[in-house]
């Protein structure tokens, strides 16, 4: 196994660490509870929108085996569980459902027991279907409707849970899951799609002063980031790499750090901000959450989209093949960039979500020594500190993921996991990863 050190555990330890999951992807008990309907049910029920035909279901069960889960956060020496509520749960039919928070009773308090912080976040993409139906998130009641439930859940969970997140990538909801349909709710808008940027980030600014009422302390929505290469020095590369970056990552940082949006004239497209929206969004949070897996190089193109995204020359890549490159340097030359863009605006980063997926079979019997991801791993670990020495102030880095779970689209054809899920039994195995993960973060408290 790779050796954890050296990886100079005085700039390191000032982290909190952390690994993390998502409801959809790891609770299964789809039926269990009065628990509603998501546009992911809707999605994996639709033929052929998933890789292998699964539907989650049970995946790894935690709804059922938590109490494992928690043992193996605890074995880690993590500081804190980033995992997330499912809305569906919370609320059926638009009333709170309390057998469904009765479950996340029972995961808060396990985890406090353990001595692992809980750091819910409050929707990682499982919208109702019922608010699809009347728009989703191209209608602004949608915002407001999660203000709703996140009041039932701030209520229900507040007196024990003071580190939140939000929302999670906004991003891909809006690219993936309404302009081009890799992922649910499959619509295919192109930029008539970045409606959903607004309402996503008004559901954020919405969020923070009820949990803020409700005893918060840290709260902070979570965006996925890439450092964006141009695929040339031709200017048409150059420009369409000035566009990736501004649809992909500025869109969404500029109106919750700087309380505006960038100029998107380029994009032909107008923003539907009313009054007091972006006063909101931009409310100071204690934390701003990134999600990083790779750098995106990008070319011109000619079509309705003046951009595409080609392989990274010369990267080696994770599972997901040619456009998922592994170049731990983009992450610290991200972390810079984005310190020296936002200043002071920009509040202690959390690094939310950081893995990789690789080939790996769906039973085991013994421990999967998974030097790739280990490897993937060390060196993303390595630019967060560059990043640190570089004046950055991060805080967190948290592994995707704690298990192997449903990888949405993929289905579980991908594994991200520190531990190996048999999807037919449920049994955990820590991978190799998962002791490489503890012997780090016992030599960065050393």
């Amino acid at each position: 196994m790779p050796d954890a050190a050296p990886l100079e555990s005085a700039l390191l330890r000032r982290l909190r660490f952390s690994a993390a999951t998502a409801a959809f992807q790891v609770e299964g008990a789809r039926r269990a509870d009065g628990r509603d309907r998501s546009i992911w049910d809707d999605f994996v029920e639709t033929p052929d929108r998933v890789r292998d035909g699964s539907t989650a279901e049970p995946g790894p069960d935690s709804y059922h085996r938590f109490y494992e889960d928690v043992a193996l956060l605890a074995g880690l020496g993590v500081d804190q569980y980033r995992f997330s509520i499912s809305w569906v749960r919370v609320l059926a039919d638009g009333a709170p459902n309390l057998r469904g928070i009765a479950y996340y009773d029972r995961l808060v308090d396990a985890l406090l027991g353990a001595g692992v912080t809980p750091a819910p976040t409050l929707y990682h993409w499982d919208l109702p279907s019922a608010l699809e139906a009347e728009g989703g998130w191209l209608n602004r009641a949608t915002a407001e409707h999660f203000a709703e439930y996140v009041e039932v859940v701030a209520a229900a969970l507040g007196d024990r849970v003071r580190h939140w997140y939000t929302i999670n990538e906004p991003v891909s909801t809006t690219l993936q899951g309404y302009a081009i349909g890799e992922l649910a709710p499959g619509r295919t808008l192109l930029f008539d799609s970045l409606p959903t940027v607004h309402h996503q980030l008004l559901a954020h600014g919405l969020a923070v002063p009820i949990l803020r009422a409700h005893g918060a302390e840290r709260i902070g929505i979570v965006n996925n980031h890439t450092q964006v290469l141009p695929a040339s020095a031709d200017p048409a590369d150059q420009q369409a790499a000035y566009l990736y970056d501004l649809i992909h990552n500025r869109v969404f940082a500029d109106p919750v750090l700087l309380g505006r949006y960038p100029d998107l004239e380029p994009l032909g497209v107008t923003m539907p901000v009313h009054d007091g929206d972006l006063a909101l969004i931009s409310a100071p949070c204690e934390v701003y959450g990134v999600n990083y897996y790779n750098p995106t190089t990008v070319a011109a193109c000619e079509g309705p989209v003046p951009f595409e995204v080609v392989p990274t020359p010369g990267a080696p890549t994770t599972g997901f093949g040619p456009l998922w490159p592994i170049v731990p340097e983009a992450l610290t030359a991200f972390l810079v960039d984005a310190h020296e863009r936002y200043g002071a605006a920009l509040p202690p980063i959390a690094i939310a979500e950081n893995g990789a997926s690789f080939p790996e079979p769906a039973h085991t019997e013994e421990r999967l020594d998974d030097d790739a991801r280990i490897s993937y791993l060390r060196g993303h670990v390595a630019a967060v500190r560059e990043a640190i020495r570089a004046g950055v102030r991060v805080d967190e880095y948290t592994v995707w993921s704690l298990l192997d779970n449903f990888e949405w689209a993929e289905g579980f054809t991908q594994r991200f996991g520190l531990v190996h899920v048999d999807m037919d039994t449920g049994r955990r195995t820590p991978k190799a990863s998962y002791s490489w993960y503890r012997a780090l973060i016992e030599e960065a408290r050393a």
